[in-house]
């Protein structure tokens, strides 16, 4: 189980989070893992909550703002994606290895990408080494 918060940015975009805790939120916040859905900014923080009251028409006009939002930020991300990939070097598997070598100066910096189990991200980020996750996007789910 879990806990929505409503989160807003420093760019005064309001959205929805899902935490495990509040304390959940704060770590990820406070490390700036909590993205902005529209802008992608980390500055954001939780706002006030209304109830929620339901009715026929709030929910059809919450459903299609909704749609709406999940379709722009669907296609920031597509776009971040292909920027991305254009602009980075897929390694793989050697994903934490190739990170460790361009991080102690063994290999010349540039832009990777790959694929790194949990407990590697975990150690890359241990030793000072910053790592983002890319979210799978659905036409990559095939």
């Amino acid at each position: 189980m879990g806990i929505r918060f409503h989160l807003v940015c420093d760019q005064a975009h309001e959205f929805e989070g899902w935490f495990r805790s509040g304390e959940d939120f704060d770590v990820q916040a406070a490390r700036g893992l909590v993205q902005c859905a529209v802008c992608g900014s980390s500055r954001v923080s939780k706002a006030l909550m209304a109830p929620a009251v339901s009715t026929a028409r709030r929910k059809e006009k919450l459903a299609v703002a909704a749609h709406s939002e999940k379709a722009k930020a669907l296609a920031k991300l597509r776009e971040l994606a292909r920027e991305i990939s254009a602009n980075s070097e897929d390694v793989g598997e050697r994903f934490a290895e190739e990170a460790r070598k361009i991080h102690y100066g063994e290999t010349e910096a540039r832009g990777i990408r790959g694929a790194a189990s949990g407990e590697e991200v975990a150690g890359l980020l241990d030793e000072g080494i910053g790592v983002v996750p890319l979210p799978v996007l659905p036409e990559d789910m095939n």
